[in-house]
């Protein structure tokens, strides 16, 4: 049977049963945040064996955005005024771990490429953690950059955070945080209590469909995250309180973003699998070890809980990292403040340093053989 004649209706229907049983297999056996890893394990393990029989799953990025934007609004309920001050007296920080980040990911990329003979201009831009589409378009701007290589060291990275990263911070390893909810969970389970869902939710939906639209219109980063949660902090600064989500609605949102996900990667394309996957797996690696001793550095300059600090400094997507949040003793705010500040920071100021970079490496380069 071949894949052109499956209807789309089907193919999606295929993955949303792959994914219900993952999401509800992950929450049998209690492993964290088992509506986005289920889905995203079993999407991943099944489409293997599907694609072979020519039958491929299908998951629409409509259904993806949707569940972010209710990840968006979520996240943006917990930038309250309090909040907000926090995050200003930490804005030097922010920007601190942000060069810190960038300038690991330089020497990771340098050796990566020194070892495995990939070029630099390749590793760097695979390694750089920002937005998933964010680096691709940089990568297709970049003359001679593998945008193979470069999608799938994109891929693995996000999806092996998103897999480590619960599994870290429900083990022993972040055993001493302190019990009990943060601030922003607090926040929000006194929201679920006094503030129900209908119609209060109303005014908060429109502005965030507003918001989501504006931003998309001046291409704004990760617009169905960023929209809501932007619109949902300013609506909240004016004194309306946003009733907070219940959590079969979280489940439902982790489960749209974890069937995306699992469909992401694509090894079979690649030309060098062996030296590809295991440069992608040991640079990942490596960059969230870094990552973790960041977060420990962070810790000691401000009072923030381990798994706070961890969180805020992950590699990962924000989308991926508010989920994690939500089911975890930490400040939503703080966590969501640093990976904000990163994401812009990446935006507006890595593809412009790294174009410059490259194009004073072809330089050296060109000279060097010239005079040889």
């Amino acid at each position: 049977m071949k894949s052109m004649t499956v209807a789309r209706p089907l193919r999606i229907l295929m993955t949303c049963l792959i994914s219900l049983a993952g999401g509800l297999l992950f929450t049998s056996i209690h492993i964290p945040v088992p509506w986005l890893l289920g889905p995203m394990i079993a999407v991943l393990i099944a489409s293997r064996f599907l694609n072979v029989a020519k039958v491929p799953l299908y998951w629409p990025s409509y259904i993806r955005n949707a569940g972010i934007m209710i990840v968006g609004y979520s996240i943006g309920l917990a930038f309250t005024r309090q909040a907000l001050v926090q995050i200003v007296h930490q804005l030097p920080s922010m920007l601190l771990m942000a060069l810190l980040l960038m300038l690991l990911c330089v020497l990771i990329a340098y050796i990566a490429s020194r070892l495995s003979g990939i070029d630099f201009p390749t590793m760097m831009t695979g390694c750089v953690p920002g937005g998933l589409s964010q680096m691709i378009t940089l990568a297709e701007e970049i003359r001679g950059v593998n945008m193979t290589v470069v999608t799938f060291m994109q891929v693995t990275r996000l999806m092996m955070i998103v897999i480590i990263v619960p599994l870290l911070v429900f083990s022993p390893m972040f055993a001493s945080s302190p019990p009990g909810l943060s601030a922003s969970e607090a926040l929000e389970t006194i929201q679920a209590n006094v503030t129900p869902l209908f119609p209060n939710i109303v005014p908060f939906a429109v502005v965030c469909m507003l918001f989501t639209f504006l931003g998309h219109k001046i291409k704004f980063p990760t617009v169905f995250l960023l929209g809501p949660l932007l619109g949902t902090a300013l609506l909240g600064q004016s004194g309306l309180q946003g009733p907070a989500m219940p959590s079969f609605v979280l489940n439902a949102a982790q489960f749209m973003v974890g069937s995306y996900v699992g469909l992401l990667l694509r090894p079979e394309k690649l030309q060098r699998k062996t030296l590809t996957i295991t440069v992608a797996l040991a640079s990942s690696l490596v960059l969230l070890v870094g990552a973790y001793g960041l977060s420990v550095l962070l810790t000691r300059i401000h009072a923030l809980t381990p798994i706070t600090g961890f969180l805020s400094m992950a590699p990962g997507g924000m989308d991926q990292m508010g989920i994690i949040a939500h089911e975890v003793n930490a400040d939503l705010s703080i966590v969501s403040a640093y990976q904000l500040f990163r994401t812009f920071f990446i935006f507006f100021l890595v593809p412009s340093l790294l174009r410059m970079l490259f194009r004073f490496l072809a330089g050296r380069a060109a000279a060097a053989a010239h005079r040889s």
